[in-house]
C-alpha cells in the first residue's frame, strides 16, 4: 500500500518540477526579450518534435543521435567513476600515493577540456577511446574527492574494533570504510551524470562528429534554432532522467546496506 503512494508522490513532484522548468524557460525568453528567430520556447520545441510538420523524422533523427550520446556519456561516467574509486581506494591504502597523484588530478581538472581535446584526439584517435577519456576526465575529479574524503570519515569505533581483532588494512577497508563511503559514491555519480553528458557532447563536437553534440553544432551552423533548442531540451531531459535513475538505484542499495531510511 505504501509503494503506490510513493510512486504517486514522485510523479507529482516530477510534474511540478517539469512545470517550473518550462515556466522558467519561457520566462527567460520573455524577460530578456530574446528574438523569436533565435530563442525557441517549449511550444516551438513541442511542434518540432511532436505536433508539427516533419515531427516524426525530427524525432527519429534525435533518437538515433541519442543512442550515440547516451552510450558516450555512460562510457565516460563508468570509466571516470571507476578510475576515481580505484584511485581513492589506493590513496587510502598507501597515503604517499595521494600526496604524489592528487596534485596531478587537480592540474588535470584545472586545464580546460577544450584545450586538452586536440591532444587527446592526437593520442587516442576519434573513436570511443577519445570519448571515454574526455567524458571520463569530467567525471573523475568530483568522484575522486568525494570518495577519498568519505573513506577517511569512517567512524572511529568500528575501525578500532577491527584493529583490536587483528583485521588487516584491506579487510577493514572492505568491511567498514567502503560501506560508509557508498552514499558519497552515489552522490558523486549523481553529480557526475550531467557532467558526463557535457563531456560526451564536447567529445562529439570536437572529436567524433556524431551524436547530439554534433547535431547541436550542425543546427547552429545553418541557423536552425528550433532544431538546436529541441536537441538541447532532449539532452536536458536525459540528464534529469539519468540523475533520477541513479537516485533510485542509490535508495535501493543503501536500504540493503542499512544506510537509508
Amino acid at each position: 500500500m505504501k509503494t503506490p503512494r510513493k510512486l504517486a508522490g514522485a510523479l507529482w513532484h516530477l510534474v511540478i518540477s517539469l512545470a517550473v522548468i518550462l515556466a522558467a524557460w519561457q520566462g527567460f525568453l520573455w524577460a530578456f526579450s530574446v528574438s523569436p528567430f533565435i530563442g525557441k520556447g517549449p511550444l516551438a520545441v513541442w511542434g518540432y518534435l511532436v505536433a508539427g510538420r516533419g515531427a516524426g523524422s525530427h524525432l527519429a533523427l534525435l533518437a538515433r543521435q541519442s543512442v550515440t550520446t547516451l552510450r558516450d556519456a555512460m562510457l565516460g561516467l563508468v570509466t571516470g567513476t571507476a578510475a576515481a574509486t580505484a584511485s581513492a581506494l589506493a590513496f587510502n591504502i598507501w597515503a604517499p600515493l595521494e600526496q604524489t597523484l592528487m596534485p596531478v588530478a587537480i592540474v588535470l581538472r584545472a586545464v580546460p577540456l577544450v584545450a586538452m581535446t586536440p591532444l587527446i584526439v592526437l593520442l587516442f584517435g576519434r573513436d570511443l577511446a577519445a570519448v571515454a577519456v574526455i567524458a571520463g576526465i569530467v567525471t573523475f575529479f568530483p568522484a575522486l574527492v568525494n570518495v577519498t574524503l568519505a573513506l577517511r570519515s569512517a567512524p572511529r569505533e568500528p575501525l578500532d574494533v577491527c584493529r583490536a581483532f587483528g583485521a588487516g588494512r584491506l579487510s577493514t577497508l572492505w568491511k567498514v570504510q567502503v560501506p560508509v563511503a557508498m552514499p558519497a559514491l552515489f552522490a558523486s555519480l549523481r553529480i557526475a551524470s550531467p557532467l558526463a553528458l557535457v563531456g560526451a557532447l564536447l567529445a562529439e563536437w570536437l572529436a567524433t562528429g556524431n551524436g547530439l553534440g554534433y547535431q547541436i553544432l550542425d543546427a547552429a551552423a545553418v541557423s536552425n534554432y528550433t532544431a538546436l533548442w529541441s536537441t538541447v531540451a532532449v539532452t536536458t531531459a536525459y540528464s534529469l532522467a539519468l540523475y533520477g535513475a541513479i537516485g533510485a538505484v542509490e535508495a535501493r542499495v543503501l536500504r540493503r546496506l542499512g544506510s537509508h531510511p
